[in-house]
Parts: C-alpha cells; sequence; structure tokens
C-alpha cells in the first residue's frame, strides 16, 4: 500500500526563507556579508595558528580544525542558499545533490560536537593536571584523537543514512532551504517512527553525552581554577575558557533544540534555528576566539600585518 503514490524523484524544490522579493534581497546581502565574513575569519585564525610556532599546543591543534570544520560546514550550504535567493531562481537541487548535501553537513556537524567536547577535555588537563599536560596531551595522542573523531563522525552520520534511504512519495518541495534531514524525512513513504528514533538515538551519542561530557570537564575546571591565588592566573584561565564556553552554549543550545525536539511538525521557526547553528555560529567562532583570546589576538595581529599589499615602504 505504502508503493501506490511512489514517484522517481530526480530534484526537489528548497521552499527557502521567504518568497518575498524585498526579504530574498535582503537575506542574500545579509548572508553574503556573513559568508565573506566566515571565510575570511577562518582562514586568518588557522593562518595565524600556522604561523606563529609559539602557539603550536594542542589546544590551537583542535582550534585549527574547529576553524577547519566551519569553513566546509558553511561552503557545503550557503553558496547554495545564496543562487536560491537570486529573483530568478526557484531553489531546485538535483536527488543526489540533495542527499549529498545533507550526509556532508550532518558529518561536519557531528565531527564538530565530538571536537568541542574534546577540546573542553583538552582544557581540563591543562588547567587541572598543568605539569602532566603535554605527557597526557601529546602529539601522538592528539593525532589518535583526531583519527577516532573523524571516523567515528562518519560512521554516526553517513553510513546510517546511505543505508537506509527511503523512496520518496509525498512530492518534492522541501520546507527548508537547505537538504535537512529532518525536513526531507517528510517527504519519505510510510511510517518514519523508526527514523525519527533513530536520529534521537544517534543525537543521543553525538549531542546529549558530549555535551554532558563537557558540562562535568566544566564543574573540574572551576573548581580548580577557584583554587588558583593569583588573580592574573584565575583571569588567564577564565579567558581561555570562556571562549569555548560560548562557542559551546551557542552551538550545542541550538542543535539540541532541532535534532532533540519534536519532529511531527517541521515549522519555520525550525528553519531559522537553521541559520542560527549552520550560518551565525561558524561566523561567530572565530571572532569569539580571537576577541577572549590574548594568544589568538597576537598571533592575528602579528600575520595580518605581513599579508598587506600595500606596505609603508615606498
Amino acid at each position: 500500500m505504502e508503493n501506490e503514490n511512489q514517484t522517481v524523484i530526480k530534484e526537489f524544490i528548497l521552499i527557502g526563507l521567504s518568497r518575498d522579493r524585498r526579504t530574498r534581497i535582503l537575506l542574500f546581502v545579509l548572508f553574503s556579508f556573513m559568508y565573506l565574513l566566515t571565510i575570511f575569519g577562518n582562514i586568518v585564525l588557522i593562518c595565524a595558528v600556522i604561523a606563529n610556532p609559539r602557539i603550536h599546543t594542542p589546544m590551537y591543534y583542535f582550534l585549527c580544525q574547529l576553524s577547519f570544520l566551519d569553513l566546509f560546514y558553511s561552503t557545503n550550504t550557503v553558496p547554495k542558499l545564496l543562487i536560491d535567493l537570486l529573483p530568478s531562481e526557484r531553489g531546485r537541487i538535483s536527488y543526489i545533490g540533495c542527499v549529498a548535501q545533507m550526509n556532508i553537513s550532518l558529518f561536519l556537524g557531528e565531527t564538530e560536537c565530538i571536537l568541542l567536547a574534546v577540546m573542553a577535555y583538552d582544557r581540563y588537563v591543562a588547567i587541572c593536571f598543568p605539569l602532566r599536560y603535554m605527557v597526557i596531551m601529546s602529539w601522538r595522542i592528539c593525532k589518535n584523537i583526531t583519527i577516532v573523531v573523524w571516523l567515528g563522525s562518519f560512521a554516526c552520520s553517513i553510513l546510517p543514512t546511505v543505508s537506509s534511504l527511503r523512496p520518496i512519495c509525498k512530492g518534492n518541495q522541501i520546507n527548508h532551504f537547505v537538504c535537512e534531514v529532518i525536513a526531507l524525512m517528510k517527504l519519505v513513504c510510510g511510517d518514519t517512527s523508526f527514523d525519527e528514533a533513530k536520529i534521537i538515538f544517534i543525537s543521543f551519542f553525538t549531542l546529549l553525552v558530549p555535551f554532558a561530557f563537557i558540562l562535568a570537564s566544566y564543574m573540574c575546571i572551576i573548581a580548580s581554577i577557584l583554587k588558583i591565588h593569583s588573580v592574573d592566573g584565575r583571569t588567564k584561565a577564565f579567558s581561555t575558557c570562556g571562549s569555548h564556553l560560548t562557542v559551546v552554549l551557542i552551538f550545542y543550545g541550538t542543535s539540541m533544540s532541532m535534532y532533540l525536539g519534536p519532529k511531527k511538525h517541521f515549522s519555520t521557526k525550525n528553519k531559522y534555528i537553521s541559520v542560527f547553528y549552520g550560518i551565525v555560529t561558524p561566523m561567530l567562532n572565530p571572532l569569539i576566539y580571537s576577541l577572549r583570546n590574548h594568544e589568538v589576538k597576537v598571533a592575528v595581529r602579528k600575520f595580518l600585518p605581513s599579508q598587506r599589499i600595500f606596505t609603508r615602504k615606498d
């Protein structure tokens, strides 16, 4: 009975955020600026860290990975969104393109979730066990952690999705501006309870578990910071951890409201949530780390003058 209205879908129509022409133009200008800021900020942060040997530590090694993820996460969705916001476009995307965009977003998003937990552990070791830091967080261990994080995220995102692709029988219009797995699920045939349960199950390990681990790490970190008698030492520790905690609250707060909330009704609110963690957060991450972290600010200041085309010399 489920296959009666089943049709072969070759392309989808992304409804987008608005059909009003003026609103689309305004969004195009806004998102273009945000995307350029994301590209510039993350590339500068990566290059500044690489160019400054003084901060070649595990903390900044993982920070570069975070910037790399934000860079490609935005690039996977924003250019297509900008094209669709043009007056002549209708938001068409091929079936293969849609599935590819969805899986890449899931892969990069879940990798960032786990990476933020790793960064919290790095801060925990640095503050609670400073004398053993380079032993516990040796480069060999950091590289092994990186391999586990990336391969684990791949297994948790792409493989389950590819292995359970369902036929489409409820039209080809996706109520979103990107191929979001929850929005796409509304078009598949039959009962989707199992698929929704699978999303919640995977989200438990990629969102709730890392978030709980981060909270536990920061409880230990705060307890250790309060034992520091030096005011400068406390300030430096809070500054280093504050930037990471800000990123965590922004990213996890929006992601959990999206993937751990009810999925029966995919409303416009969900699309705006996606804007926040898919476009706003990648733009804010390099700004937050640059403004709140003294060592990053110094590295960026040293890097930028060397990249200027015009110098003071004639």
